[in-house]
C-alpha cells in the first residue's frame, strides 16, 4: 500500500481502500453544462465588484471561461495521491437497507503504535479538500515512522463520497457525530480529539460533550450571541472589537443564505442542483467573501466540481434547519479546548465568548486568516493543533 496508508493495528477489516474516479459520463456532462450555460444580463449589482451585492458578473464570465478548461481527471490524479477509504458502518438508525452508513474518509496512518488519532472535521461549503494543503504540510514534516499522529479527515455523512442522509426521515449534527464516532472505533481507535470549523465545529461540539472517546476538541469557529454575563475584565480589545464588527456586516449583509438553507432547502437544493454555474455563483462567493486570501480559482472550480460531480449541494445543507448550540450550556464542552482565531473568519467572537461555551485551556490568535482556515493558512492550522494536542494530550 501507498505511504501513510496503512490502518492501525486492530482496525475493523471491513475499511476498504478507495479511488476517487467519476464516470466520464458525469465529467462529460458537467463540462457541457458549463459551456451551454447563460450567465444573466448585465445589471447595476452585478457589474459592482467589491461584492457588496454578491458575485460580479465579470467574475462569472471568467470563471465560466476557466472552467471549460478545467481537467477534472488532473484533480483525481493529485487527490489520489493521498490515502482514501471507505467504513461501512453500522447504523441501523440513518443506515441503507442493510443498516449500514458508508462514511468516506482520507487518512494518514503511522507505524507508530502510540500515535495520537486527530480528527479533522470540515463545514459548508467545505470537504477533505481542504484540508488537503495541510495533509501535504504533514507528509512533508514525516514519515510513516515518524508522524506521531493518525491524521483523518471524514466527508461528513451528506457530502461528497459518504452516503446521503436518509430520504425518508429527518438527520442532523447528532446523528453526524454518531456515525463518526463510530467510524472512528472501526479503525481500533479508542481515544481521540476532534477538530473543526464551520459545521466541523458543531460536530466537534457534539462529539465532545456526548462521547467519551473524545477527549480534547480544538475549534476555528464559534458562532454565538453575546453570553448573558462576562467578566468586566473581558472588554474586546481592538481587534476583537474590529471581528465584532466583520460579524455584524455578515450578519446584516452577508447571512441570508443561511436563512435559505435553514427555511426553503428544498427549493435552493432543486435549483443548485440544475445548474453547475449557479452552484459555482452561489459557492464561489462564499469562497471569495469569507477568506482572507481568497483561493485560487481552479481552487474554487475544483471545490465546486466535486460537489456537482457527487450531487453533494442538496443533502448537504440539512444542519442549517437547527438552532446554535455553541451557547447552549448543555453543550459545554468540558474537556479540554483549544481555539485559533483568525480576523477574517465570518464571526471571529471575542475569547471571552468562546470561554463561556467550554474549557479554554489552550487559545492562539492570528493577525491574518479566514473562515477556510486550513486552506488558506494550512501551515498554521497545522501548528495550532500540534501545539494544542502537545500540551493537553496525556497518553490517553
Amino acid at each position: 500500500m501507498s505511504s501513510f496508508a496503512i490502518p492501525p493495528t486492530g482496525a475493523s477489516p471491513s475499511l476498504k481502500p478507495f479511488v476517487v474516479n467519476i464516470a466520464e459520463a458525469r465529467v462529460s456532462e458537467l463540462h457541457q453544462l458549463v459551456k451551454l450555460s447563460k450567465i444573466g444580463i448585465p445589471t447595476y449589482e452585478n457589474q459592482q465588484a467589491d461584492g457588496r451585492f454578491g458575485i460580479s458578473r465579470d467574475w462569472l464570465m471568467d470563471a465560466k471561461s476557466e472552467w471549460e478548461k478545467f481537467d477534472w481527471r488532473e484533480s483525481e490524479k493529485y487527490i489520489n495521491t493521498f490515502p482514501h477509504f471507505t467504513a461501512p458502518v453500522p447504523d441501523e438508525k440513518s443506515g441503507n437497507a442493510d443498516g449500514v452508513f458508508n462514511l468516506h474518509f482520507v487518512a494518514l496512518f503511522s507505524k507508530r503504535a502510540n500515535a495520537i488519532p486527530i480528527v479533522f472535521l470540515h463545514g459548508w461549503p467545505g470537504s477533505f479538500l481542504e484540508f488537503l494543503p495541510m495533509l501535504e504540510v504533514v507528509r512533508g514534516q514525516y514519515s510513516e515512522e515518524t508522524l506521531p499522529y493518525h491524521v483523518i479527515v471524514p466527508s461528513l455523512p451528506g457530502f461528497v463520497f459518504s452516503d446521503a442522509p436518509p430520504a425518508d426521515r429527518g438527520f442532523g449534527a447528532e446523528d453526524v457525530a454518531r456515525i463518526v464516532n463510530a467510524g472512528v472505533k472501526l479503525l481500533g481507535l479508542e481515544a481521540y480529539m476532534v477538530q473543526g470549523g464551520d459545521i466541523g465545529s458543531r460536530v466537534a461540539r457534539i462529539s465532545a460533550v456526548k462521547y467519551p472517546e473524545v477527549k480534547a476538541a480544538h475549534l476555528n469557529f464559534c458562532m454565538i450571541p453575546p453570553p448573558p454575563s462576562h467578566p468586566t475584565s473581558s472588554t474586546p480589545s481592538p481587534e476583537e472589537q474590529a471581528g465584532l464588527a466583520r460579524l455584524a456586516q455578515f450578519q446584516s449583509s452577508g447571512s441570508a443564505y443561511m436563512q435559505e438553507h435553514a427555511t426553503r432547502p428544498a427549493t435552493i437544493g432543486l435549483c443548485l442542483s440544475s445548474s453547475p454555474l449557479a452552484l459555482l455563483a452561489w459557492i464561489g462567493e462564499k469562497f471569495l467573501a469569507w477568506s482572507d486570501t481568497p483561493p485560487s480559482l481552479p481552487t474554487i472550480l475544483e471545490a465546486v466540481s466535486l460537489y456537482y460531480l457527487t450531487d453533494t449541494f442538496p443533502r448537504s445543507i440539512f444542519t442549517y434547519r437547527e438552532p446554535g448550540i455553541a451557547g447552549d450550556p448543555a453543550w459545554f464542552i468540558a474537556k479540554p479546548v483549544g481555539f485559533s482565531w483568525f480576523p477574517k473568519e465570518v464571526a471571529p467572537v471575542p475569547r471571552a465568548w468562546v470561554e463561556s461555551t467550554g474549557r479554554v485551556v489552550w487559545w492562539r490568535a492570528h493577525d491574518r486568516g479566514g473562515h477556510f482556515a486550513a486552506l488558506e493558512r494550512p501551515g498554521v492550522v497545522w501548528g495550532d493543533v500540534e501545539g494544542f494536542v502537545g500540551e493537553v494530550w496525556k497518553g490517553e
